[in-house]
């Protein structure tokens, strides 16, 4: 399971006499049989000899934490030091005494996975030697399926306030729970995210809402008290419908990331809460919302987009509030229509971007902070506005040309092509709105 591009770095570091080893995350998830999404490497080589074994092909990158990015085949692997790390730590980061018995090369290892996240990120492989190195119970706590912090978590938590977004991020993609501690923690210290540059928020949001595990962050997120800060509107959306844990199939916002997760989504996910708040701000006629997507998906081709749109003759998921009881439609009524939720999604949009809009969210939350945090950067309002304009004016962009069929393209899709986006954002809106087990649903609600 792992790749040529770790391996190849691996040889080439160990055959100049370094030691080396596959660290954090990736151990954990080759321990439990998944693929990791990358892979990271520790060595006894200091980084500027890491960059002279790989002339040309590496660059160390970070200041506080420097590391070296090796590209290997269009992939960077990440290589960092012990050197940089025992330089960088200081001696009230020692929790745990030494045991008398330890080796310094048992000792180097240590220190390096005390100063990691969470236990389950704290082991070390050495895949020459076919041996996992677990100073601090890591593996324990995978068979225990627990996110539990390697010092004590308050202590974790105050030192590094963006381990509290990482604990639900892979808690929610391993659905795994927290101990009591961490989880106490984790409540407390919540209010203490929106210190984080707002770049990073919008890094770590984007990997809870865009790697297959949206819906479980979103749960966590409401659950653990972070909603409110980083998601306000989204949060008052829960609010309003007194959302509880166990609710299933019945939250519109949840079953829209439900779906995007069957996809593996996209890298932006911020056009599906711009078009669910604004069903939450006006609810719409199913086949509004499906000739919206049909009409985005094809590039602002109107016509076409009526034409599959009504011919759709499967029933729609009557368990949302967000969607009114379907009616009859002339096409000039329809297009208005769908250009009216186009024109309420570009405001929805605007208004989840701007500082006064996100501070009155907050303000209907009764625990939310005061706060206006605007996460979301320029960029990308600018890309979601221009998918939005295209069916919001009814004109067909020039030059473009949608996909000749539904099928993914992950190559694509990870790079965030406008085609696939738009492709998996009505994937996503059909799925939701015309469920294949919409009879099964029903049943279960009555």
């Amino acid at each position: 399971m792992i790749p040529d591009e770790a391996w190849n770095v691996l040889h080439r570091l160990r055959s100049r006499g370094y030691d080396v080893y596959l660290v954090g995350g990736c151990v954990r998830d080759l321990i439990m049989k998944k693929t990791p999404k990358d892979f990271d490497i520790i060595t006894t080589a200091d980084l500027r000899q890491v960059k002279d074994t790989f002339s040309g092909s590496a660059v160390i990158v970070g200041r506080r934490f420097p590391i070296c990015h090796v590209y290997e085949n269009n992939s960077i692997v990440e290589v960092s030091s012990f050197n940089t790390y025992a330089r960088g730590s200081s001696s009230n980061q020692i929790y745990t005494s030494k045991s008398p018995h330890c080796s310094q090369n048992d000792y180097i290892r240590w220190k390096n996975c005390q100063g990691r996240d969470f236990t389950i990120n704290g082991l070390m492989f050495n895949p020459y030697a076919e041996k996992i190195y677990d100073y601090f119970g890591g593996i324990e706590d995978i068979k225990k399926a627990k996110v539990r912090t390697v010092i004590p978590a308050g202590t974790s938590f105050q030192e590094d306030c963006a381990r509290i977004l990482r604990a639900i991020r892979i808690a929610a993609r391993l659905g795994f729970n927290f101990p009591k501690e961490t989880a106490y923690y984790v409540r407390t210290l919540a209010c203490s995210v929106a210190r984080l540059d707002k770049g990073r928020i919008l890094m770590e949001i984007n990997y809870m809402l865009a790697y297959g595990s949206a819906e479980a962050s979103l749960r966590l997120l409401w659950r653990f008290g972070l909603l409110e800060h980083l998601l306000p509107f989204q949060a008052a959306y829960f609010s309003s419908t007194r959302f509880k844990r166990k609710d299933k199939g019945t939250n519109m916002l949840l079953v829209l990331f439900s779906k995007l997760d069957n996809f593996l989504a996209p890298n932006r996910p911020i056009s599906i809460l711009a078009l669910h708040e604004a069903l939450v701000r006006q609810p719409r006629d199913p086949l509004v919302v499906a000739t919206f997507a049909l009409a985005l998906y094809l590039g602002g081709d109107m016509s076409l987009a009526l034409d599959i749109g009504k011919s759709i003759n499967r029933q729609h998921n009557t368990g949302f509030s967000e969607l009114l009881e379907p009616q009859v439609w002339d096409d000039k009524h329809l297009v208005g229509e769908v250009q009216s939720l186009a024109v309420s999604m570009r405001r929805a949009l605007t208004e989840m971007t701007d500082e006064y809009f996100v501070a009155n969210a907050m303000a209907k939350i009764p625990q939310a902070p005061s706060s206006d945090l605007v996460f979301i950067p320029l960029q990308a309002y600018l890309k979601v506005l221009k998918l939005i304009e295209c069916v919001q004016h009814g004109k067909k962009e020039h030059g473009y040309e949608p996909k000749r069929d539904g099928n993914i393209d992950y190559h694509d899709l990870s790079y965030g092509t406008p085609t696939e986006v738009r492709n998996v954002f009505t994937l996503v809106v059909f799925d939701t709105i015309y469920p294949s087990n919409t009879e099964n649903q029903q049943d279960d609600s009555s």
